[in-house]
């Protein structure tokens, strides 16, 4: 979603990068890629187990003991993108161990470090035995393949993130075969849409603020707004919503929701207006815009008896205040997907 400038965060310098540029680290060699690499700097990737279209790890940053930046290459995409990895405080200890993976989906004019910068995600997760990744989803932050007007050539961020990334961890980092996927804003119609269109590929799937119903009244103007704000033309996403509708049915969760049944589901929504957050009306006013198309979603799994564990909330903005909260809230929901225990 479009962020107003009281909800786009300053970019803050994470004072440890400088702090730990003169340590080093000994990766584990067990199924993991690189060698000794010190803090915060990136290390070329050379030989590195590469995913079957050709996707590869370029470089490999540790930026501390957990927090692993990659430079992937992407066939899929056609460029090369971010991914942002938080490893579990036991990866390098038990290197004979294979790990479940948890997605965590940026929101629109964000980037693939917007969850650690904003949340205390690392911290929360710090006891937890699972593999954190969190991948860009270009400039708009909408992880999906772009029609871009039936060329061969357009970028597919889903491909990319649902199985390059996936392959690359398996591949690398001895990641299992168990995974979740959470977003906030267009990270949760990501969450979404990713667990319909692969249905099985995710034990749970949590929305945050989502647009969840591509199709409903007002969000292919919103949508093509988010394209719009990064100097794109709409039609280049899915074309026309009227003219091209089955393309946008096929990648809206609504439309698939059948293929959500079997999916441990969580959605929370803001009413936005009124808020608490007087100083973020924008962001309010964002967060109520998404309120009646959340509700008819959730209407729809009921109605095809897919259970979901749902808030919809009174006030809230469409600001990572919020979206904290329902992450931790909706924790148990992706651990059980993962296979975890709590």
């Amino acid at each position: 979603m479009p962020r107003s400038p009281q909800v786009r965060p300053a970019r803050r310098a994470r004072a440890k990068y400088a702090a730990l540029a003169v340590a080093t680290v000994l990766l584990a060699t067990a199924g993991t890629v690189g060698a000794s690499t010190a803090y915060g700097s990136p290390a070329a990737v050379q030989p590195a187990a590469t995913a079957d279209d050709g996707a590869r790890i370029v470089t490999e940053t540790r930026i501390d003991a957990r927090t692993v930046d990659l430079t992937v290459e992407s066939p899929a995409a056609g460029k090369t993108l971010p991914v942002r990895v938080l490893l579990p405080a036991g990866f390098d200890a038990q290197p004979d161990r294979t790990w479940p993976v948890l997605y965590l989906l940026q929101g629109a004019h964000d980037d693939y470090t917007s969850w650690t910068r904003e949340t205390d995600v690392e911290d929360f997760l710090a006891d937890k035995d699972v593999i954190t990744v969190m991948p860009s989803s270009g400039p708009t932050g909408i992880p999906t393949a772009w029609w871009n007007y039936g060329s061969s050539s357009s970028p597919d961020y889903e491909t990319f993130q649902v199985d390059e990334v996936m392959e690359l961890l398996r591949n690398n980092y001895r990641a299992g075969t168990a995974r979740a996927v959470a977003g906030v804003s267009t990270g949760g119609y990501g969450a979404l849409a990713f667990a319909a269109r692969h249905p099985g590929a995710f034990g749970a799937a949590a929305s945050y603020s989502g647009i969840l119903d591509t199709t409903a009244l007002g969000m292919p103007t919103v949508l093509n707004a988010i394209v719009a704000r990064e100097l794109q033309l709409p039609s280049l996403l899915w074309g026309s919503p009227i003219l091209n509708r089955s393309i946008w049915n096929a990648h809206n969760p609504a439309a698939q929701a059948e293929q959500l049944s079997g999916t441990r589901l969580y959605l929370s929504q803001g009413s936005g207006i009124p808020s608490i957050d007087f100083g973020n009306l924008e962001g309010a006013v964002l967060e109520g815009t998404l309120w009646v198309q959340a509700h008819g979603f959730a209407n729809r799994l009921s109605g095809l008896g897919i259970p979901a564990e749902v808030h919809f909330y009174t006030g809230g903005s469409h600001a990572w205040s919020s979206w904290q909260r329902e992450f931790k809230a909706s924790w148990p929901t992706l651990a059980a997907g993962l296979g975890l225990t709590g």
